[in-house]
């Protein structure tokens, strides 16, 4: 087959719906570095229950420059993070996203997961060097936001689940931490779920490797 047999034979109603679909990628991608943005200048914090606001008033809560705040919440809003009345000009966010980002106890907490994200297109391309060597990459050598967003994200979690829900799930663990037990919690990260057990656990030694 020619190259021109090859180019007519495409589909371009399914070319473009690939092209929309990768575009939805990259919108996805740029928002998750305006998310972890929000988080670290607490945007998110001060919109929690505040009702409508306004660009000027959230950059006067929050120490940052009103023209910066402005374009935010408007990708906030085009993402459906937020939502804005054109009448008023203000913008609003919705009770369900402000537990999603905002509430860190909750297992529904998402702004770990974001800074996971980015921390991985950061470090894309020293791991795109590995893939030409062949060369292994450890987890001790990701960026800080892999690590901290590993541990904001899963810690909720363990928090909800890890001593009332998955331990007693293990036949007998539940007995021998009680009575006494040397464990190490290996791959553990920041050691939220070795703290966890450390703390429900007294009589138990537990030994924490990241």
């Amino acid at each position: 087959m020619t190259t021109t047999d090859e180019v007519s034979a495409v589909d371009t109603d399914k070319l473009m719906e690939f092209v929309f679909r990768a575009v939805g990628e990259v919108g996805a991608t740029l928002n998750t570095a305006l998310v972890v943005m929000g988080d670290r200048l607490g945007l998110y914090q001060a919109l929690a229950g505040a009702g409508p606001v306004s660009p000027a008033e959230l950059a006067e809560r929050t120490g940052t420059a009103e023209r910066y705040v402005r374009e935010w919440l408007n990708a906030q809003a085009a993402g459906g993070f937020v939502t804005y009345d054109p009448d008023s000009g203000r913008y609003t966010l919705p009770p369900e996203q402000a537990v999603a980002l905002t509430d860190s106890d909750s297992p529904a907490y998402l702004p770990g997961f974001f800074q996971i994200a980015l921390g991985s297109v950061l470090d894309s391309p020293k791991i795109a060097d590995a893939a030409r060597s062949g060369a292994g990459y450890g987890w001790h050598e990701h960026v800080r936001d892999v690590h901290e967003g590993c541990e904001r994200f899963f810690r909720p979690g363990y928090n909800a689940n890890l001593i009332n829900g998955w331990l007693p799930a293990l036949d007998g663990v539940v007995a021998k931490l009680e009575s006494g037990a040397q464990v190490a919690d290996v791959g553990c990260g920041h050691g939220a779920s070795t703290i966890l057990m450390a703390q429900a656990f007294p009589n138990s030694t537990l030994l924490a490797s990241h």
